[in-house]
């Protein structure tokens, strides 16, 4: 299919065996909100998470499995991006050192790509060669510890890798052991950062994190008790403060069913942050306080849909496309730009599980 003037590809990721196949591809339009299934561009295997590379030349996915051959390690896989048509051509595959990847970032200079392992616990990282292939992992870190979840903390769950915008430094939520993990790239091989961790309160469960675009506050996802811890740092120069500075609840007063948070981002603006909840199955919206970067809550709006997992916010933040895992459905919504609420444009694709939604780069 020949590029849309004025549109941008957006790549879905999923869980395979029910229905779906592996990496889809739609393209929407920012201006008129509009929403084009192009269908499957590369089968896979678990590719429940995907990022590109900065000038969207090159997409990496995990496998999330248990398993590669006869290797007891998950996998991830990288394409060449047609970005034209969002057609991937399959480039090489490496183990990911652990046990179902359900995570992956690319470092600041596109050079090394990290992979959370979530059974296992572990992080690994991977160099990135000519042509966009992986090396063979050069790196890998086992977490230690426990959380008095006896059921989801009984050790190390990592379930994200992320990048510190300002210092390069690689950030790793542990559902397990309720920290954010921090680690330097040293001649290629993980080394602990200062402060070597950031700490939520206990039975939090940490799953992602994001940043706010001034670089001073991160804010964190917590999936067990749908909550959203806040750390800051005084500026660019700074570490981040150990203990939370907020802890703020992702759902409605009055709600008690059975629900768990899965993403987190942050408005381009910078003036709101958005979570999901699976089981509520809503969005919630909070406005960011711009002397503290603390949060209030201004609504938590549904999605229309079963199981949350993912979302992602277009460059200009006027759109927000959120994917019901157990509705088969990526949905579009108009982001209000005085109080961040969303509202359902009528724009909707059905993708079979999917669990993670990533814009192409700008051209």
């Amino acid at each position: 299919m020949a590029q849309v003037v004025g549109s941008v590809l957006v790549f879905i990721g999923t869980y395979t065996g029910s229905g779906s196949k592996g990496i889809y591809v739609l393209r929407f339009d920012p201006g008129a909100g509009t929403l084009v299934d192009t269908g499957l561009t590369a089968e896979a295997v678990n590719p429940a998470f995907l990022t590109l590379s900065a000038a969207g030349d090159f997409l990496y996915s995990v496998s999330e499995t248990s398993s590669t051959g006869a290797a007891k390690s998950g996998a991830v896989s990288a394409f060449a991006v047609d970005r034209v048509t969002g057609a991937l051509s399959f480039l090489n595959r490496q183990l990911s050192n652990g046990t179902s990847p359900c995570h992956l970032s690319l470092g600041l200079d596109g050079k090394m790509l990290a992979t959370a392992n979530y059974s296992s616990g572990t992080v690994a990282l991977l160099p990135v060669l000519a042509g966009g292939t992986l090396g063979e992992p050069c790196s890998t870190i086992q977490h230690q510890g426990k959380g008095p979840n006896a059921s989801r903390q009984e050790g190390p769950h990592a379930h994200s890798i992320t990048p510190d915008p300002l210092t390069g430094d690689l950030y790793t939520c542990d559902l397990g052991i309720d920290q954010v993990l921090l680690y330097r790239v040293v001649s290629g091989a993980l080394k602990p950062a200062t402060p070597p961790a950031l700490r939520t309160h206990p039975g939090a469960g940490p799953r992602h994190l994001a940043f706010h675009p001034n670089g001073r506050w991160l804010y964190v996802v917590n999936e067990l008790d749908s909550t959203v811890s806040v750390f800051a740092r005084a500026d660019a120069r700074s570490p981040f403060g150990t203990a939370e500075v907020q802890g703020i609840s992702t759902l409605p007063a009055g709600f008690t069913g059975t629900t768990w948070c899965a993403d987190i981002h942050v408005h381009p603006k910078g003036r709101f942050v958005y979570a999901s909840n699976r089981g509520h199955d809503s969005i919630a919206v909070f406005a960011v306080d711009g002397a503290r970067g603390t949060l209030t809550q201004v609504g938590c709006d549904s999605v229309l849909g079963r199981t949350p997992r993912s979302f992602a916010l277009d460059e200009a933040g006027r759109w927000l496309l959120a994917a019901s895992q157990d509705s088969d459905v990526v949905k579009v919504f108009a982001v209000d730009a005085a109080t961040g609420r969303l509202s359902h444009n009528g724009q909707s694709v059905s993708v079979p599980k999917p669990v993670c939604v990533r814009f192409a780069p700008g051209r």
